[in-house]
């Protein structure tokens, strides 16, 4: 794994884009070797390499963070919760 704080636009463009999104994309750069780019337009693009493994272990502790947070947002969401904020009345500032 490796942090790339800039990174050459020109180097990507000869990688297989394999996913993109608005301001991410992952590219292939060859001997396993993977980027998730930040391509925001405002900053120079960073990047951080993972192996193909490395890959399938992010991949799977981001999984769990987002079903910790859709978890939290449901409950927050859950008529249960919306009927106690209701009982609570307006919060003073």
């Amino acid at each position: 794994m490796e942090l790339l704080p800039q990174v050459e636009r020109a180097r990507l463009e000869a990688s297989p884009c394999l996913a993109e999104s608005n301001e991410f994309a992952v590219y292939a750069l060859g001997n396993d070797t993977y980027a998730l780019v930040h391509r925001h337009q405002a900053v120079p693009w960073q990047a951080v390499t993972f192996s193909g493994d490395a890959l399938f272990r992010v991949n799977q502790l981001l999984a769990t963070a987002a079903r910790t947070l859709y978890r939290d947002v449901a409950a927050e969401l859950s008529p249960r919760r919306q009927a106690e904020k209701a009982a609570e009345g307006p919060r003073s500032a």
